[in-house]
């Protein structure tokens, strides 16, 4: 109850800046209607739509990372956080009020580049609500980056970490743009040491019937996004015992 109170709170801090909101939604639409256009015009598949609405879905969610960051780090740099240490919260129920009420907003972030693509082609069945699903376990790993980005860093630090250097990351290294087996080597193999393309190949797996797939690739990002959470526990504990001492 007491991290619903703060999750709460947390939620109308969010509903405040409406602007980033439409932009973090709105973005990745564009991304998709302008690489189906290009599709559309030219004679090799390059980007068919049930296999590249899962990319965009990843991308879009990697904005949510700047928004849990931006927020944990503005209470930080307003000393809001300070004094709600007074509070009887302990370090996991304040990451569990930061995280409430983002998975609303990543689910509609999916779900409006979901719909978006049945207008571009995408066959309406039981599978894209299972790669929605599978998609579930992303979002909670890109809030689990911000929260991490955002107890550590400043607001300006956490713009630029999670703002573009996270972004470009989760684009170019899902297989979001082009098949990762093109290039292959090196750089296919530090591709798949990281969470996203697993999880864009999760996804994929989903839309196409591919149902043996989807769990290897799932465990990684769910294995990733255990991780990151409990780091963000852990270092926002330190961060609640420093403050709290001085």
């Amino acid at each position: 109850m007491k991290s619903i109170a703060f999750a709460a709170r947390n939620r109308k801090e969010i509903l405040r800046d409406p602007l980033n909101l439409v932009f973090g939604i709105g973005f990745p639409l564009v991304i998709l209607f302008l690489l189906s256009a290009i599709q559309a015009n030219t004679k090799v598949e390059l980007f068919s739509i049930d296999n590249l609405v899962p990319g965009v879905a990843v991308f879009g969610l990697s904005f949510v990372s700047l928004f849990s960051g931006m927020l944990i780090a503005k209470d930080r740099s307003t000393s809001f956080l300070t004094r709600l240490f007074t509070a009887p919260l302990t370090a996991p129920d304040y990451i569990m009020g930061y995280t409430l009420p983002l998975i609303p907003m990543a689910i509609l972030q999916i779900a409006i580049c979901f719909i978006a693509a049945f207008f571009l082609g995408l066959p309406v069945n039981s599978n894209v609500l299972l790669s929605i699903i599978a998609l579930l376990p992303t979002a909670v790993l890109f809030i689990g980056i911000g929260l991490l980005a955002g107890s550590i860093l400043n607001d300006k630090q956490v713009g630029g970490i999670c703002g573009a250097l996270l972004t470009n990351l989760s684009a170019w290294l899902s297989g979001t743009w082009f098949d990762l087996n093109l290039i292959g080597g090196w750089f296919k193999g530090i591709a798949y040491a990281l969470p996203f393309a697993h999880a864009v190949d999760a996804s994929r797996a989903a839309i196409f019937k591919d149902y043996s797939s989807i769990l290897p690739h799932l465990w990684w990002v769910i294995g990733y996004a255990a991780v990151i959470i409990v780091i963000a526990i852990y270092t926002f504990k330190k961060k609640m015992s420093g403050d709290t001492a001085s």
